[in-house]
Formats: structure tokens, sequence, C-alpha cells
């Protein structure tokens, strides 16, 4: 009987555990970004996060291991974007074709991620160099990724240039984007109105890479 409860139990509480340890990370997430906001990000203390969140620093520094983390919830879903999209693209359809089409998706969508995150955030950031300094690393981090996807893609081999150079490439262009995003976005304009921009500026951006890149790495 002893045996037969636990077995029963045990995939139910290391559920509702995992819920738990999600709900926690979330609510420390929250009150770090109220706070940033707030207060900013440099002049905010992991001591003051722990106690609006109503637990240990330790519990802090265990769901996030840097205090830019707390700022950068959505960090790995960024790094690794481009590089999954190239992974999923259609049968025939190029790298950056599958990237346009992922980009303008986002954009539509209004994403956070892709750089809808709000007025209040957006300053957040600019305000912090901490945080400019973190945000470029990320865009520096995701290209490499999109490097290593494109090279899988084109099997090429260990010392070929050319997904470094397609990276870096197709990795501006959404750099210059995502910063207009945040310039929009800081001059006021609602996400709406910057969607409407981004549409046809972002499709005119791509389109600047299509001599090079139209038929490169194609499904």
């Amino acid at each position: 009987m002893g045996i037969e409860s636990s077995t029963t139990a045990g995939p139910t509480a290391m559920g509702l555990r995992e819920v738990k340890k999600r709900e926690t990370r979330q609510l420390i997430s929250d009150r770090a970004t109220e706070l940033f906001i707030e207060h900013g990000f440099e002049r905010t203390t992991i001591a003051e996060i722990a106690a609006a969140a109503r637990v240990a620093k330790k519990t802090v520094t265990n769901y996030f291991p840097r205090k830019e983390d707390l700022a950068f919830d959505h960090q790995d879903e960024f790094v690794a974007g481009l590089a999954r999209t190239v992974a999923a693209r259609e049968p025939g359809e190029s790298a950056l074709s599958a990237l346009r089409r992922a980009f303008l998706s986002a954009v539509a969508e209004q994403n956070p991620v892709a750089g809808f995150a709000g007025p209040e955030f957006t300053r957040m950031i600019a305000e912090s160099p901490t945080l400019s300094t973190c945000l470029r690393g990320l865009h520096d981090q995701r290209e490499d990724a999109l490097a290593v996807a494109l090279a899988e893609a084109t099997d090429a081999s260990p010392g070929d240039i050319t997904p470094r150079t397609a990276a870096s490439l197709v990795g501006g262009v959404h750099r210059v984007l995502f910063r207009r995003i945040q310039d929009l976005t800081l001059a006021g304009r609602t996400n709406s109105e910057i969607a409407s921009v981004l549409a046809e500026e972002a499709t005119r951006a791509f389109a600047l890479l299509e001599p090079a890149l139209a038929d490169y790495a194609r499904a």
C-alpha cells in the first residue's frame, strides 16, 4: 500500500512542485521589474527584490544568478529565436525568407521579444548602462547561434566564413529593426502605430539582403 501510494502521488507532487517553482520565478521577475522601473536598475538591490517578493535573497539568486537576468526574463527565447526559425524553415524556403516571415509575424503580433516591450520597460533599458550593454551581448549571442544554424543548414566546412557572414548581415538588420522599435516606443508611438511603420520598413530592410542571400540555405 505504501509503495503504491507513493508511486501514484509522486508525479502529481512533482507536477505541483514545478508549478510552484514557475510561479515563484514569475513572482520574483514581476516584482523586480516593478522596482527597476520605479527606482532604476542600478539603484535596486537584490535585498529589495527579495523583500518585495517575500522570499529569501538566496531564492532570488537561485532563480536568477545575475541581476540582469531579472530584467531579461526571456533572454533564452531571444537568443535562440533566429536559429530556431532557420531550423524550422519550410521545404524550398530560404533562410532569409523564413527569417523575414518570422519577423513580420512578430511585428503583427506586437511580440515583446521582438521589441514591443512598452514605454516603461524600454525606458528602463535605455536609462541603464548595464542593461544596454547586456542587450548588446544578447544580440551578439543571437547572431552566434544563427551562424551555427546556418552552418548546419548548409553543411559548411569548419573554416567557411559564409555562415558567419550571412548571420552578421541578417543579425545587423534585426539589430536595426529592434532599435527602431525602441526609438519609436520612446518617442511615444503606440504599439499599433509602431507595427504599421515596421511592417513597411522591415520589408524594405530585408529586401536589401535579397541580392546576397535570396537562395542561401534553401531547405
